[in-house]
């Protein structure tokens, strides 16, 4: 999934790279391996291979609500086993960073989210401009905050165009 990202990202020069649950990793390894556009992460499912790692057997497989298809889907073990391994929130992204997360998100605990970015943080490599956005009523949609998060888009699409030297 994270190369088809990076050829879409190589093809369409994005002004910024916006991914949200499952999406948000992607999109936090597409940009690892290309250069460029500010990211905004929306309720990143950090820290998501591991916790259901911790609570499935060998063979076990396990339904997920899928907020994109509105329904429950299977998703088998090795899937899991692929997420931990990747390490994708090992290190700070190497461009400005928005993290919008909900106090109330059911599918991605706040606290691990914060704690990725606190670890961040602390490295010293977080580039300026980064922010962590934690909005306590949100829920794991976020979609009553779509007008607060499409500003933030824009702005780390302004971001970009100053940086390269556009009005």
């Amino acid at each position: 999934m994270s190369r088809m990202a990076v050829w879409e990202m190589k093809k369409q020069m994005p002004a910024v790279v916006v991914g949200s649950s499952l999406g948000a990793l992607v999109a936090l390894e597409a940009c690892r391996l290309t250069s460029g556009a500010p990211l905004v992460l929306i309720a990143p499912a950090l820290g998501f291979g591991s916790r259901w790692l911790e609570r499935l057997s060998p063979a076990d497989s396990i339904r997920v609500f899928h907020h994109g298809e509105g329904r429950e889907l299977p998703i088998h073990r090795r899937f899991f086993e692929e997420m931990a391994a990747g390490g994708v929130e090992d290190e700070p992204p190497d461009r400005p960073v928005t993290v919008f997360m909900g106090g109330r998100d059911e599918s991605v605990p706040p606290a691990g989210v914060r704690a990725v970015w606190s670890r961040w943080e602390r490295s010293g490599r977080l580039p300026a401009g980064s922010r962590y956005v934690e909005i306590p009523e949100g829920d794991h949609g976020l979609v009553d905050h779509v007008d607060r998060i499409a500003e933030e888009i824009q702005r780390a699409a302004g971001r970009l165009g100053r940086a390269a030297g556009e009005p």
